[in-house]
């Protein structure tokens, strides 16, 4: 059987590292795009095995480059996605008008699949730019090309994401923990791990033309999720529900640093559940299931915000 290629944009985050290292151990090799080799050469050259990973630097997406990679791959799959935009990123350059670009692509050259990363909980919230954005990037993707699957994960956790661990650096050091909405937020979290097992099994089956939620084996309120990082760091902190004039005061500060804990675009997005719609198909319904327990598996690393770290007393009791 002829070695598959696989062209792998947004490998550096922490779904692309740990899906770089599920598809070199089983025979994939992968070409990496990204904008600075030396960092990502530092980040990625351990998770793959030698010989199967090459890194390609690319800077403002140059066209007549990624058409020379789109004629060597057989898949593409692109996990580039932000949260917030500065004066380099826009929602509509990386969430719309790239997935538009590479889906052509993909059909211009004929390639096997389009495995695009978008987000869920997103086609309520038409307020939000960064949810227009991702929708109308599916659309296009849609309309492009007939062999893409678009994967729509729930909240992504790991000793490696931006949310547990920024949410347990908070409650480390804060004395209130504001809860916007009043915490009523549903959300379905999936650990990287389930997350890539589920994409490795779509890139090995011969499954098409498929939008899938992704979402783990539990639903908590976002206030169960901070009451559970709270119980594992062995914190007790005073919860607030924040009225919405005095959020929206809080987003509008916070949007202000250089690596925003809040934007107004993510505020209005909190409004709306996070968790698998009965209207769309979802991972467990066709039987990619996910596994891992958040409680259990953040517990693993949450020792690192705990008084003493590694030190401390890993007996976790109920706090109330």
């Amino acid at each position: 059987m002829k070695q598959k290629e696989i062209l792998l944009f947004g490998a550096t985050g922490q779904i692309g590292r740990n899906l770089i290292r599920k598809l070199t151990k089983n025979n994939y090799k992968i070409t990496a795009v990204t904008r600075n080799i030396h960092k990502a050469g530092y980040l990625l050259k351990t998770q793959a095995n030698p010989g199967y990973l090459k890194l390609v630097e690319l800077k403002n997406f140059d066209l007549e480059k990624i058409d020379e990679l789109m004629k060597e791959a057989s898949i593409c799959i692109n996990l580039i996605g932000i949260l917030f935009e500065n004066r380099r990123n826009h929602f509509k350059i990386i969430h719309t008008d790239l997935p538009d670009m590479l889906s052509k692509k993909a059909k211009k050259y004929k390639l096997e699949k389009f495995i695009h990363l978008s987000a869920l909980g997103i086609e309520k919230a038409l307020d939000s730019r960064y949810a227009q954005s991702k929708l109308e990037g599916e659309k296009k993707i849609i309309n492009n090309f007939d062999k893409y699957f678009i994967f729509k994960p729930s909240i992504v956790y790991s000793v490696d994401d931006n949310f547990t661990t920024n949410f347990m650096s908070l409650l480390s050091i804060l004395p209130i923990m504001p809860l916007y909405y009043e915490g009523k937020t549903k959300f379905s979290p999936i650990h990287v791990i389930d997350l890539v097992d589920i994409i490795y099994k779509v890139i090995e089956s011969n499954k098409k033309n498929i939008l899938l939620e992704c979402v783990g084996p539990e639903t908590f309120t976002f206030k169960e999720i901070i009451q559970i990082l709270l119980k594992l760091i062995k914190k007790k902190r005073i919860l607030i529900s924040l009225p919405l004039p005095l959020a929206k005061i809080s987003a509008k500060i916070l949007q202000l640093f250089p690596k925003p804990l809040l934007t107004e675009d993510q505020l209005k997005m909190l409004k709306y559940n996070n968790c698998a719609n009965s209207e769309n198909t979802n991972n467990f319904d066709l039987d990619l299931k996910a596994f891992k327990k958040f409680e259990i598996e953040v517990e693993k690393y949450s020792y690192n915000w705990r008084t003493g770290g590694q030190f401390s007393n890993n007996n976790i009791k109920e706090m109330k």
